[in-house]
């Protein structure tokens, strides 16, 4: 991994904090958005390429393997969250990704206060971790529209059937 992408990986809130704190004192807009990210997919490559289509900065929040088990199961994630989080930092539309445990990224959300929330147009504005942070510190939340039948899950079914 190039230093590069090594220096867009951050493992708590206040390792992140003093670059945050630049960015917004150099008026840009800061989105985030999150995911487990697990086996990236066209479909994930889309949904940060429009995020950070809504800003100037783009943070990505990333289920850590603690999460994802919690949230998919034991035999989940596919790749560890060091390697997730370094495919993730590699892109150039992503310039911060930030590890969690909780199940959803609402805490790290209440730190971060980004200007713009983005999440699936699967989830109504209300049912997103975070929406209300976000609202009430005058930003927005915009949902976005997946690409039909394109997810991780999809996908490891369909190498299990080989």
């Amino acid at each position: 991994m190039n230093l590069m992408s090594k220096s867009k990986i951050f493992t708590d809130f206040e390792s992140l904090y003093p670059l945050l704190s630049i960015w917004k004192g150099s008026d840009n807009t800061i989105v985030f958005t999150n995911g487990c990210f697990d086996l990236i997919h066209n479909g994930h490559i889309d949904s940060l390429q429009k995020s950070a289509a809504f800003g100037t900065k783009l943070i990505v929040g990333l289920n850590s393997d603690v999460s994802v088990k919690r949230l998919k199961g034991d035999k989940r994630p596919i790749l560890n969250e060091q390697a997730r989080a370094e495919i993730l930092a590699a892109f150039e539309c992503v310039d911060a990704v930030i590890l969690f445990d909780e199940e959803t990224p609402a805490e790290i959300i209440a730190k971060v206060i980004p200007d713009v929330l983005v999440k699936g147009a699967q989830y109504e504005i209300h049912e997103i971790a975070g929406h209300d942070t976000v609202l009430n510190n005058g930003g927005k939340v915009e949902t976005l529209e997946l690409i039909e039948g394109i997810s991780t899950s999809e996908i490891i079914n369909r190498i299990k059937k080989l």
